[in-house]
């Protein structure tokens, strides 16, 4: 499965693995998993910064990680079809890392 060109692995990768936020937007993808939220909900459940937050949904969702409906404050984040179908992918990833 590839998003916009890429394989998903090495988008997923490089947004976790390979960036200074990936440890956020891992912990926003696992949160999405189980519920789907705005941003303000996100920032609550996450104890983060409501920009930090908005930042990294943006970056998740230009690169059909998450996907979003509704509109200005009551949008609402859920894992796009693509990270739902390759969940396993972002799990091997993470468990790579935090096991280092």
């Amino acid at each position: 499965m590839s998003v916009s060109g890429r394989p998903l692995k090495y988008l997923l990768g490089w947004l976790i693995a390979g960036t200074r936020g990936g440890v956020t937007r891992a912990k926003i993808i696992e949160v999405l998993k189980e519920t789907p939220q705005n941003a303000n909900q996100l920032a609550n459940v996450l104890k983060l910064d409501y920009r930090t937050i908005r930042h990294h949904l943006e970056v998740l969702e230009k690169n059909k990680i998450i996907t979003s409906a509704g509109e200005g404050y009551g949008t609402t984040y859920f894992l796009s079809q693509a990270m739902e179908d390759n969940y396993v992918l972002f799990e091997e990833i993470v468990n790579k890392i935090w096991k280092k």
